[in-house]
């Protein structure tokens, strides 16, 4: 009875063993797929975060290229406007001397006639 006793767990004891040993080798396997997922998400989070470096980094550029059309285009509208105001003012002396010219014509034409 002993020795089938003492044999019975001599059995058990390498099943045990056995089955700790099944145990460590998926332990290791689950910490290495566990290992190899953290390095992929770090690389994809590495390569997301230079994704958006880069996006920002042309988008400024396009900001800063908008900024300086619009500084032109405020320009070029400020000299359309002082040159409007400047024709609308040649106009006005334009329009005085010709009104001016026609009241000589009319005297003159008046000193003809008589």
């Amino acid at each position: 009875q002993l020795q089938l006793t003492m044999s019975e767990k001599n059995e058990l004891t390498r099943s045990l063993e056995m089955v700790q040993n099944q145990l460590q080798e998926k332990e290791s396997e689950i910490k290495r797929e566990i290992s190899e997922y953290k390095d992929r998400l770090l690389q994809a989070e590495k390569e997301h975060q230079d994704a958006l470096t880069e996006a920002n980094r042309k988008n400024e550029i396009k900001i800063e290229a908008c900024h300086e059309k619009i500084s032109s285009l405020e320009h070029f509208i400020r000299s359309q406007k002082l040159e409007i105001e400047h024709l609308k003012s040649n106009k006005e002396q334009l329009n005085n001397s010709l009104k001016e010219a026609n009241q000589a014509l009319g005297e003159l034409l008046k000193t003809k006639v008589r």
